[in-house]
């Protein structure tokens, strides 16, 4: 058995350890595996071509991005921001749990698109947490709200990626169906989704508490700030 075929992983290492365009390298290590592998170049792009053509509705997730970019200038995170503050009780900790159940409960019923980082999070989650947390305890210190955007991410994927296998027709569902039927393992996806359910639960009791946890340190570590700044000078050290 011939291990040319496998020269494209070692274009793929060298490209990116050389930091090259990363859609220049992966097409070159595609390339090269197709001609290691026997065919002739108007066979690697077509194969190339017909690869893109059956995943072309995977692109259209960019165009949203334009959408997000144009509403973010017209004030969309000032807006959200402002709209928080109005509710008095909202704080970081009590949006992110709210995001993370509505995200597992539509990740559970199919609807994997409702959210995502790109789309819901960076423009929507993160400035209603920030503005939360900026109404309910001042001027954040920049460590907390970076913190904050990250467990915004966090309970995204936390939400999408427990949730989703309790439906019965996703991807990672029939996926697992089809490795264990490989080993004579007949497992009804009925089975495998029902099964979803107890870890997701625990996950999301888990990151609840996480960020209920956080949400007090977050409190803390906002007042030791505000404290720092409207801490009057010490005498002698008056210019």
């Amino acid at each position: 058995m011939s291990l040319w075929p496998l020269i494209g992983i070692a274009i793929v290492i060298v490209g990116f350890a050389l930091r090259f365009n990363a859609l220049l390298v992966v097409t070159i290590a595609g390339i090269a595996t197709g001609i290691a592998g026997g065919l002739d170049l108007h066979s690697v792009i077509a194969e190339l071509g017909k690869a893109y053509n059956d995943n072309r509705y995977m692109s259209l997730v960019w165009l949203a991005l334009p959408v997000i970019g144009l509403l973010e200038h017209c004030g969309l995170r000032e807006r959200t921001q402002q709209l928080i503050g109005h509710i008095k009780s909202a704080s970081p900790h009590h949006i992110l749990t709210a995001y993370m159940v509505l995200r597992q409960l539509s990740a559970a019923l199919g609807l994997t698109s409702l959210g995502g980082i790109a789309q819901m999070v960076r423009p929507i989650i993160v400035p209603m947490s920030e503005g939360a947390a900026r109404h309910r305890y001042g001027s954040l210190p920049a460590d907390v709200s970076l913190e904050i955007r990250a467990q915004a991410a966090a309970v995204d994927n936390i939400g999408v990626f427990f949730g989703e296998d309790i439906f019965l027709a996703i991807g990672s569902v029939l996926l697992i169906k089809g490795f264990l039927a490989q080993y004579h393992i007949d497992i009804a996806p009925l089975h495998l989704a029902i099964w979803a359910i107890p870890p997701a639960i625990c996950a999301f009791i888990i990151q609840a508490i996480r960020l209920s946890l956080l949400n007090r340190r977050w409190r803390q570590r906002s007042q030791i700030e505000r404290y720092a700044q409207n801490k009057p000078p010490q005498e002698g050290k008056v210019q």
